[in-house]
């Protein structure tokens, strides 16, 4: 089966590898309101009814890939958005029995579903745990009314601890809560106490990630026309590392540059990701990655729509990656985590020596104190972590060298 696309390659079904693909992740585009630093492809203000019809077509995409030669055997599964929670609770409950319906699940060991504090309600988290969801996201982002409002969130901070409340009262022990630092007005004092507030929560993972401009986005907009001022770099970067030191004492080491969870509670489906494995990505915008294939569905709601309605798979910007593309990005997803490069298994997936391969930044790095090789890993040094961005990035130059 090949998908004709204007201007691009084909994507070429049957060219796919045969090994099972272990991951799926499910674009819910709705949301209430798209906040002012969000960079995901969000629709807000839908009906139920439109919601419901997109429920359909998720199904109908499903059940493309469910005919396809490739297959899909999950063990983890991820719904972003967006903010899926909005889909109505009968629509909902139909996607996950219709999931069910249409693959193997039997294998799966993580199912995340984000939830928005402002809309979390005890049925709806009943629903989903009876349903098989295994783990819930709440992106807080702050516990600070002004940030609140600055980052264009809607819900108060008092919404994040009911809805930890709720999820546990159905029956979830797996939560997540999401902080973002760095927002302009902020203050070191203001962030600790959102950071100490979501460790009060006591959930087994907490998400802190620094804020981040993103082209075109409305916070973008503003920074650049001197409506808002970013805070100082110096700040950020004590931010960082304070919020390291107390989640590591309070027994939630960093895995991962901006996740943090106890022994055993780190998101495996991200995890999927930093290791390069494959998954499938269902509804507008969602990114797949296959064995060295990775594409987009198309990016707008119509034009999925349309492809859905044609019976025809919505990818987009299909690319075929090569081994020194797919080493690099290894390599540069792996940095990011703090167990960093594993060397025997990086030798034993491209028959290659990381060692030798990446030569130069190790050293040069090595000497700067940012980063450690050994016979076993190659990982950053906490210092390392501050700049891991620019460390990650040459490592995926180097690979192609």
């Amino acid at each position: 089966m090949h998908l004709p696309l204007a201007g691009k390659a084909p994507l070429d079904l049957q060219g796919l590898s045969r090994e099972p693909v272990t991951g799926l992740y499910v674009h819910v585009p709705f949301c209430f309101h798209k906040c002012h630093y969000c960079d995901f492809y969000s629709i807000p203000s839908q009906t139920d009814e439109r919601m419901r019809a997109f429920v359909d077509r998720l199904l109908a995409e499903a059940a493309l890939w469910r005919a396809s030669a490739v297959e899909l055997r999950p063990r983890t599964i991820f719904f972003g958005g967006g903010t899926p929670s909005l889909l109505p609770l009968d629509a909902m409950r139909r996607l996950l029995e219709g999931l069910q319906s249409l693959f193997d699940l039997a294998q799966v060991d993580e199912w995340t579903i984000e939830v928005n504090p402002a809309t979390a309600e005890r049925d709806y988290c009943c629903m989903l745990r009876e349903c098989g969801a295994t783990r819930l996201s709440f992106g807080a982002q702050s516990f600070d009314r002004a940030e609140l409002k600055m980052l264009e969130r809607h819900h108060n901070p008092d919404d994040v601890a009911r809805s930890v409340a709720l999820a546990r009262a159905a029956g979830f022990e797996r939560i997540n809560v999401d902080l973002i630092f760095g927002i302009p007005g902020q203050t070191m004092r203001s962030w600790l106490h959102s950071l100490e507030t979501a460790i009060s929560l006591g959930t087994p993972h907490i998400s802190c990630y620094a804020l981040t401009y993103e082209p075109n986005t409305p916070m973008a907009v503003k920074k650049r026309v001197g409506t808002i001022v970013a805070i100082d770099e110096a700040v950020e970067l004590q931010m960082l590392q304070e919020t390291r030191r107390r989640l590591a004492v309070k027994g939630m080491a960093p895995y991962e540059v901006s996740n943090f969870a106890r022994p055993g509670e780190a998101c495996r489906h991200n995890l999927l990701y930093w290791d390069g494995g494959s998954y499938l990505g269902f509804g507008p915008s969602a990114a797949s990655h296959v064995h060295g294939v990775r594409w987009k569905n198309r990016g707008h709601i119509g034009e999925w729509e349309r492809a859905i309605d044609d019976s025809t798979l919505p990818a987009a910007e299909v690319e075929q990656l090569t081994q020194p593309q797919r080493m690099g990005e290894h390599a540069m997803l792996r940095l990011r985590l703090t167990d960093g490069i594993d060397v025997a298994d990086f030798a034993a997936r491209w028959n290659d020596d990381p060692i030798t391969r990446f030569a130069d930044p190790i050293t040069r790095y090595g000497r700067q104190g940012l980063l450690v090789a050994s016979e076993k890993s190659i990982r950053l040094t906490e210092a390392g972590v501050a700049v891991a961005d620019a460390i990650a990035a040459e490592f995926l130059t180097t690979a192609g060298r």
